[in-house]
């Protein structure tokens, strides 16, 4: 296997069918969809016309990366929930074509559960609907969730009741500028997990571009991790090269031995879906 990269599988209610043409045809538990996804310029094994008839939703873009969801099955639900190992997450249709769940980030739920347990102490950045924080929790690690989205908050407490858990820390706040005030509190993680979008808005409307910002974050994680903590940071950026990623965190993380692979996914049909790039030390 190709050591530059990392390979994540589906599971029982995750599946990637196909890909290309600009979309990708996915099973969540019993509903499939059509997603766009910018990395699949490549021929379809199916044809749409296929995909069609198997799909319960089509995400159909209208302008910046916003759209609509097109009924393709009668009485097709717009909420629906699928399990992982013990965990429960809901899945809802957004205006911004995610259903709240990166199964790509599967093969990093399997790290973070592997290296916590009831006495670690667990950060997750950029949070989103939570899932890391699930399965941290579930370890029995103290975790502090940080997203600066309220919306999404609330999501992810749905998706921590529903997996029966309970006393994640939520932190409503921008995640560089709480991570900057940790780093002040000297405080220490034994893991730390940051998935930062392409481009973000904080807490406070803020704008940000993850070019302008990774370096800074690489730099306050650098201080955040314990002696024998870990760190996964996920970019999805196409102005975040590989070789950008290792060389910033060579410069920041040298005591940790840093490692930067691509993630990729199979799909059914045979295809291979690019799917950014991982840092890992610890």
């Amino acid at each position: 296997m190709d050591n530059d990269k990392l390979y994540v599988t589906g599971w029982d209610d995750y599946e990637l069918i196909d890909a290309g043409g600009g979309k990708k045809l996915e099973r969540w538990g019993d509903i499939i969809t059509i997603r766009p996804e910018v990395q699949a310029y490549f021929r379809s094994e199916k044809p749409f016309a296929e995909w069609q008839k198997l799909a319960h939703w089509e995400f159909i873009e209208k302008k910046n990366q916003t759209g609509t969801w097109k009924s393709l099955k009668a009485n097709a639900p717009r909420e629906w929930e699928i399990h992982y190992k013990q965990l429960t997450f809901q899945l809802k249709l957004t205006k911004f074509k995610h259903v709240g769940l990166f199964p790509e980030q599967r093969i990093n739920w399997d790290y973070v559960s592997e290296r916590l347990n009831e006495n670690s102490k667990f950060l997750n950045l950029f949070a989103y609907t939570g899932a890391a924080s699930i399965v941290s929790k579930s370890t029995g690690a103290e975790t502090l969730h940080v997203d600066s989205v309220k919306q999404l908050i609330s999501w992810a407490k749905e998706n921590m009741e529903s997996s029966g858990l309970e006393n994640i820390k939520w932190v409503h706040e921008d995640a560089l500028k709480f991570a900057q005030r940790e780093v002040k509190r000297q405080r220490n993680y034994d893991g730390i997990i940051m998935d930062p979008p392409a481009w973000g808005i904080g807490a406070k409307k803020e704008k940000w571009k993850l070019e302008d910002k990774i370096e800074e974050l690489l730099q306050n994680a650098s201080s955040l991790i314990g002696r024998n903590g870990f760190l996964i940071v996920n970019t999805y950026s196409p102005q975040v090269k590989r070789e950008f990623l290792q060389q910033l965190a060579n410069r920041h993380l040298k005591f940790h031995q840093p490692v930067v692979q691509e993630l990729w996914m199979k799909t059914s049909t045979g295809k291979e879906l690019f799917y950014g790039n991982v840092l890992r030390v610890g």
